[in-house]
């Protein structure tokens, strides 16, 4: 930092240098930005900046008023791009500019839907109307924008640049939650950079962005993650990199999983109008509820089927499309929006050469500024500086993968899921209504089939630590002999059969520590009528035995020495599935299920920890 004081003191100077004399202009070069071991340097005054309002045209009218749709955008700029310097972007999108409304979430407590039972699993809720109570952040709709990476980068010599996501704040258009018009208003922000898209000011005036570069990186978390994931599946000109961070691939996964409803982690009964309805800031309460109400319809709380109403929200479908680079940002205990929509982006992006890099933590959903602030800015400088700036740092040579282990240190490693990780398999055997047995070693012999019964009521958590308990069913390794790493997507194979027509399953992968102590590692959940597809719903013959798969959420977990590996099959999960009435019963057959794990050393490396 101290070999940035000179750039400091000449920046000065060359600032205080008039543009004009009294005889002849002077002939003055732009301020540059200065770049040290690769990273830029804070050299300009993040105070010393330009701010503008201005509106954006976007081509899609969403809201049905007959005129394109405009995008509330505002521009923070170093004041040295008035003396020409021409600069890149970091650029965030939102809908939570103006904050939100308060707007209640669906009742779960109800049946499951039964193919041709009329009224079986109807959403008793759907029909309800928005809320009109507008609920704001305390600084109001109107205030300046901010953000904790705005003085960063702006004393770095790159512009920071704001849009209200359609629908909220001074935007026109609709909220969709996702959908496509919502994909076009942030990218019509990248066209206005790179002179492709209009844009006025708020007299109508034309504003040109004749200081930038056009060279933009998206950055964001949760909602304003997922708009540059949105954003680069269009292959935009001019967006070069996004830093996605707990963001969501497929809104589908976000609110069901494999035919379910389910819920993200801490809003129980949230679903996709609901946040449409909560983001729905814009001035006119009126205009935007057909749309949503039409989105009320189409989401689909009775069969939790996927339609090409989710469909539209699922950017994986145009991963081919992503020419940005991509530095992910996800943590391993984020149970709102889950590892599964990281681990569905990341492995497309490999498959079609995206330049890429993961960084995965301990926490929740949480942004690593938080977490290691010192490390993640040079990795987020050193981002930005090479992707924005064309500086040769090196960045895109160094390890693909950061990951935090339980014990909150951090390993680079060459990529993820872990280098060496291979399937393996663990197998079942009687006792499950107490704890039995997990091992690497199959019991082969006549059918032993163990039952449960669901109890809503009761949570997973508590489930999980039951000694003995008739509403789930448990299996447990011996001890680990050695650490046992799983890097990636558990899978379940299930032979199940239903007393009831409609059953939610769940699964549950579990740490079981020497003192008895549980902590769940990562569940998943699916819909036996869904069996053969998340799309189609089949009917269950009750008493009929069906081959279950379920995948639960990824992660990267390291079993610790003398700690055992479990396995719990239930049924309803209280936390994040509708709660129908106690009483459906769950028959698993031991013989023909098993469970696959991604190992770190595979099938060997099970048998030498957990065998």
């Amino acid at each position: 930092m101290r070999r940035a004081r000179p750039a400091v003191t000449a920046l000065a100077a060359l600032l205080a240098v008039p543009l004009l004399t009294s005889t002849a202009s002077a002939q003055v070069d732009p301020p540059k930005p200065v770049f040290v071991d690769g990273q830029a340097q804070p050299v300009f005054d993040p105070k010393d900046v330009v701010r503008q309002s201005l509106w954006v045209s976007a081509p899609v009218d969403s809201d049905f008023d007959g005129k394109d749709d405009l995008v509330h955008v505002e521009v923070v700029r170093p004041k040295a791009t008035e003396l020409g310097m021409k600069v890149p972007v970091v650029y965030q999108a939102s809908p939570y500019y103006a904050g939100g409304n308060d707007v209640p979430n669906h009742g779960v407590d109800q049946e499951l839907y039964v193919p041709g039972k009329p009224g079986n699993g109807a959403d008793k809720t759907a029909s309800r109307g928005l809320s009109d109570e507008r609920v704001t952040a305390a600084m109001g709709p109107n205030a300046p924008i901010t953000w904790r990476y705005e003085s960063y980068f702006t004393a770095r010599g790159f512009a920071v640049v704001y849009a209200e996501s359609l629908g909220s704040g001074l935007s026109t258009g609709c909220p969709t939650s996702g959908g496509r018009n919502e994909t076009i208003g942030a990218k019509s922000v990248v066209d206005w950079l790179n002179g492709r898209a209009p844009a006025a000011d708020a007299a109508g005036a034309p504003v040109a962005a004749d200081w930038t570069t056009g060279k933009v990186g998206m950055m964001g978390v949760s909602y304003n993650g997922t708009l540059p994931t949105a954003v680069a599946t269009t292959g935009v000109e001019g967006l070069e990199t996004i830093v996605p961070i707990a963001a969501i691939s497929s809104w589908y996964d976000y609110y069901r999983a494999d035919g379910l409803i389910v819920a993200p982690g801490t809003f129980q009964g949230e679903d996709l109008d609901v946040l449409a309805d909560y983001v729905y800031t814009r001035e006119d309460r009126e205009i935007c509820k057909p749309v949503i109400a039409d989105i009320v319809a189409k989401q689909d709380r009775v069969t939790g089927d996927y339609s090409p109403f989710w469909d539209e929200r699922n950017y994986l479908n145009d991963v081919g499309n992503v020419r940005a680079s991509v530095l992910a940002v996800h943590g391993l205990n984020d149970w709102n929006v889950k590892m599964t929509h990281v681990e569905q982006l990341y492995s497309a992006l490999k498959r079609n050469g995206v330049e890429h890099k993961i960084w995965l933590h301990q926490s929740g959903h949480a942004d690593p500024y938080r977490l290691r602030q010192a490390e993640w800015l040079t990795t987020l400088n050193r981002w930005m500086s090479h992707y924005l700036y064309a500086i040769d740092n090196g960045v895109e040579d160094e390890p693909k993968s950061t990951v935090q282990r339980e014990d909150k240190t951090w390993h680079d490693e060459a990529e993820w899921p872990a280098p060496g990780t291979m399937s393996a398999r663990l197998y079942p055997s009687v006792g499950g209504s107490a704890h039995g047995g997990l091992s690497a070693r199959p019991s082969f012999g006549r059918p032993l089939v163990e039952t449960l019964t669901d109890d809503v009521a009761k949570t997973a958590e508590d489930l999980a630590a039951a000694a003995a308990s008739e509403n789930r069913l448990s299996y447990v390794t011996r001890p680990a002999a050695r650490p046992l790493r799983i890097s990636g997507v558990v899978q379940a194979d299930l032979r199940l059969s239903f007393s009831k027509p409609a059953a939610n399953v769940t699964v549950l992968l579990v740490d079981r520590a020497p003192d008895g102590k549980t902590s769940i590692v990562t569940r998943g959940w699916t819909d036996p009528q869904n069996r053969q597809s998340p799309s189609r719903t089949k009917p269950i013959q009750p008493g009929k035995a069906y081959d279950i798969q379920v995948d639960l959420v990824p992660d990267d977990y390291v079993l610790a020495a003398g700690h055992s590996l479990a396995v719990v099959v239930m049924s309803s999960d209280y936390d994040y599935t509708l709660r129908p009435r106690p009483g459906a019963g769950i028959s698993l057959d031991l013989s023909h299920s098993y469970l696959t794990l991604p190992a770190v050393g595979g099938q060997a490396a099970v048998r030498a920890s957990v065998g």
